[in-house]
């Protein structure tokens, strides 16, 4: 081999080296793969449907104001029909999901959408509150019996991500991590 060929070659390598990982990341991307740090837990509705013209009664029956200050993401909590005592438990694991984010948990508000659930109980849970859905929005959405669902809004109003019944509380609140981060 002569020493022009051993310099071409050198440079061959040089430029592979470079551009391997490249054509790799071109090839993962057109297949669709992501990394699974990279992906969140619930499952992203597509397209995002607004909600801003919905109605939600509050217990003191104000409407929801979504041009809130102090508020960015809205977490609804579908309840299944005759909720008890489990879905009071599930509905205070978001509570301490959302305290869990420390100075971002002003960010997050939680909204319980039953109004049938005991005051008492969701008073406990401040700043929990529960509202109605007078326009049956998030209809579609409400699990079956005895079990919760949760469906996250953006602070514009659309409905971002739901969370079918039986998620997992920790991987929820991973992406409400990533959610709130400025």
């Amino acid at each position: 081999m002569t020493p022009r060929n051993r310099k071409r070659l050198g440079l061959l390598l040089l430029i592979s080296l470079f551009l391997a990982p490249l054509c790799a990341a071109i090839v993962l991307n057109a297949i669709g793969w992501r990394p699974a740090g990279m992906r969140n837990y619930g499952e992203l509705v597509e397209p995002p449907r607004p909600l801003k013209d919905a109605r939600f009664v509050l217990a003191d029956g104000k409407p929801l104001a979504w041009e809130d200050a102090d508020w960015s993401w809205t977490m609804f909590v579908l309840t299944g029909p005759a909720c008890a005592d489990a879905c009071l438990a599930r509905i205070d694991e978001l509570r301490r999901a959302r305290l869990s984010l420390a100075q971002n948990a002003h960010r997050v508000r939680v909204v319980v959408l039953d109004p049938t659930l005991p005051a008492d109980a969701i008073a406990a849970m401040a700043p929990v509150t529960t509202a109605r859905d007078a326009d049956e929005a998030l209809a579609s959405m409400r699990p079956a019996d005895g079990e919760v669902a949760v469906a996250m809004a953006d602070p514009h109003g659309f409905l971002a991500i739901h969370y079918a019944a039986g998620y997992d509380a920790s991987r929820l609140r991973k992406d409400l991590v990533r959610l709130v981060k400025r």
